[in-house]
């Protein structure tokens, strides 16, 4: 029997807080006197913890297979914290709180999966996922609208708040949740309507998802590489996959503070991310038809030029140009960083789910998993301090010499399963 679909009401809500936080914490911090080196500190921690949140709930939901209890206990925990930030004045507190958001915002994902399973039949997966990611969208879009035009009304804190309230309406939402669930989590790896979702619509906020936890075993294929041979290729796919990540949060992480340092109020930055979202819910409808035209192979080669150019357009422009001018630049950088995600990240995704041997889906998207948010937890850290011991520009330089090695890294790839011959 497939559940009614009421549970969906607690996406929109749950969207809404989760971006808004993603946005606000930085600029709080920030507004405190903290520098990029506490931002980059305040994402690491809010993304490990998110990493072990993904592992714990997950586990939970296996074992348990409790929805409405887990969407309860996370809603509340964030809507605790919302409200603590709002009357924080001490940054180390801030580090504490956002850790423990990042624990609790992650625990919704392994639910919702769940849920999708549950309502409709596997060959409609597909669509009631990209439901879903079009919900959540607009989730996204309304936290920045609001916050693009905060600054008008109100001070940054009590951001917190209108966060606090839209968390407790996701609680009395999740009420309609059924307890039990008769689905195992695992099988999502069976169908690539449901992993391909995961992949497309991580964005910055990566959706981590541990499938099974990686053991030391598991990274053969990766650390054959480095022993001078390979043991499969999709080893040489994850380490580019680790690049990508890796270069790209360093700049994610960096643009925040390096806009308020070119005076961007709170509301403009906001507006910047709102923007990003627009072109992102645009591109989403035109990428499977590029993709199927040109081939994944091609897609995310293409796809590392307007990623970089976004980098240097920001780098570059920004810090010369005058008035609103700088404003454009900063929506031309975010909308090339983010159109150039949403062609890698489905391309990717597909890749890896037909390069994954029949019957090891879990261990290697665990791995896969793994490598993602090394690569961002990495990033956020050397974004800080590379910004703060030498320079903005220098941060920007890294990032687009790590994103092209991925490149590299990728062409490798395509060489070796195409000659089938070890490198």
């Amino acid at each position: 029997m497939k559940t009614s679909r009421k549970w969906m009401f607690f996406v929109l809500p749950a969207s809404i807080t989760a971006e808004g936080l993603h946005i606000v914490i930085p600029l709080y911090v920030l507004f405190l006197g903290g520098n990029v080196v506490d931002v980059g500190i305040v994402v690491g921690l809010h993304y490990a913890l998110s990493a072990i949140g993904a592992i714990f709930w997950g586990k939970v939901m296996d074992k348990y297979h409790i929805k409405k209890g887990i969407l309860l206990i996370c809603f509340s925990a964030i809507t605790i914290c919302s409200i603590i930030l709002y009357f924080t004045v001490d940054l180390s507190i801030v580090f504490v709180l956002s850790s423990v958001a990042g624990f609790f915002i992650i625990g919704k994902n392994p639910v919702t999966q769940i849920l999708v399973m549950e309502s409709v039949p596997n060959n409609q997966w597909s669509k009631l996922f990209s439901q879903i990611s079009i919900i959540t969208s607009f989730g996204s879009l309304i936290a920045f609208l609001v916050g693009s035009m905060w600054d008008t009304f109100f001070d940054l804190s009590p951001y917190f708040l209108f966060c606090a309230i839209v968390s407790a309406a996701a609680i009395i939402l999740s009420l309609s949740v059924g307890s039990k669930s008769t689905i195992e989590r695992h099988t999502l790896v069976q169908s690539i309507h449901g992993i391909k979702h995961i992949f497309d619509h991580t964005r910055l906020n990566f959706q981590f998802i541990f499938i099974k936890i990686p053991h030391p075993h598991d990274f053969k294929p990766i650390i054959s590489i480095f022993q001078g041979k390979i043991s499969h290729e999709i080893g040489i796919l994850f380490l580019a996959n680790f690049l990508f990540y890796f270069g790209s949060n360093i700049f994610f992480t960096a643009f925040i503070p390096f806009l308020k340092k070119f005076d961007f109020t709170n509301s403009q930055v906001f507006l910047v991310y709102m923007i990003q979202t627009m072109v992102l819910l645009v591109i989403f409808f035109f990428v499977p038809k590029l993709i199927a035209k040109i081939s994944e192979e091609r897609a995310i080669q293409m796809s590392y030029l307007p990623r970089v150019l976004g980098i240097i357009i920001a780098a570059i422009l920004i810090p010369i140009a005058i008035g609103m001018n700088s404003f454009v630049f900063a929506v031309i950088s975010s909308c090339l960083m983010v159109s150039a995600f949403s062609i890698f990240s489905v391309s990717n995704s597909v890749i890896i789910f037909k390069s994954i041997p029949k019957g090891f889906e879990g261990t290697y998207l665990g791995v896969n998993s793994f490598m993602t948010g090394v690569g961002i937890f990495l990033g956020a850290l050397t974004a800080g301090y590379v910004s703060n011991m030498i320079s903005y520009s220098a941060s920007f330089i890294l990032a687009v010499c790590i994103i092209i090695s991925s490149l590299v890294v990728f062409k490798i790839y395509l060489k070796y399963r195409l000659s089938h011959k070890v490198i």
